[in-house]
């Protein structure tokens, strides 16, 4: 666990230390202003609850992206410098190094969301937001960003370079997102699986609605365990070949 905290330090120093963290973060929030303005918030009247939905809607696809860049680079970029070897023949466990980088990316993420917090707040200027609806809409993009960092990270781990993870990352997401447009083409039992492994829409909706469902936590949960462990195999792999 110690080992894994150095890991975190060591990276949280690279996102805050470099231009690269604070361009995502400055992107991601500027994109997140503008469409709060032009989609959330409108030209006709709306209900305060429509406007947080609307909010954390688009705010999952900047979540999504933003996780994506930041998790890409996370394990190629050490393959790519070389440093992966310095890993490998350190005292540090596969498991270690993956959870440890997994966990620098989402804090570096949830201080975006953050920091986002003064988008939804503007809400009161003219109307009412309900604490349990802009909890649940947080906890949702925690948990759409941080199985993009998984899977983002699991691509990262088996790509040789950061380009290649990103299209192997964005791919990926692409696939998981568009589940659900399968699931309306097919029939049972294809109908179901597709709609459940479907990365956002029923899984995602409920909690930029103000509802929270714990089976959508177990989904989200499970995708993160699943690629963070195929990760760490992955890793255990390729140090057993040297």
């Amino acid at each position: 666990m110690t080992r894994s905290l150095l890991i975190v330090q060591r990276e949280l120093r690279a996102f805050f230390g470099t231009w690269s963290g604070y361009i995502i973060a400055a992107l991601a929030l500027l994109i997140e202003g503008l469409l709060f303005n032009a989609f959330a918030l409108g030209s006709q009247p709306k209900f305060s609850a429509e406007v947080l939905s609307s909010f954390f809607y688009f705010s999952s696809g900047i979540t999504m992206v933003a996780a994506l860049f930041l998790a890409m680079r996370l394990i190629a970029e050490e393959k790519q410098a070389g440093t992966i070897v310095l890993f490998f023949t350190s005292p540090l466990s596969e498991r270690e190094l993956v959870y440890g980088k997994f966990l620098s990316a989402f804090i570096f993420l949830t201080v975006m969301h953050i920091i986002s917090l003064y988008l939804p707040v503007l809400i009161l200027i003219n109307g009412k937001i309900s604490l349990g609806h802009l909890a649940a809409g947080y906890l949702g993009l925690s948990l759409i960003g941080a199985a993009t960092l998984a899977l983002a990270l699991f691509c990262s781990t088996i790509a040789s370079g950061q380009l290649i993870a990103g299209i192997l990352a964005t791919c990926l997401l692409v696939t998981m997102l568009i589940m659900w447009i399968l699931a309306g083409v097919v029939e049972e039992p294809f109908k179901a699986l597709f709609s459940y492994l479907a990365l956002h829409n029923d899984h995602f909706n409920p909690f930029s609605q103000g509802l929270v469902n714990t089976k959508h936590i177990i989904y989200y949960l499970s995708v993160i365990i699943f690629c963070l462990e195929s990760s760490v195999r992955v890793l255990k792999v390729r140090r057993w070949q040297g």
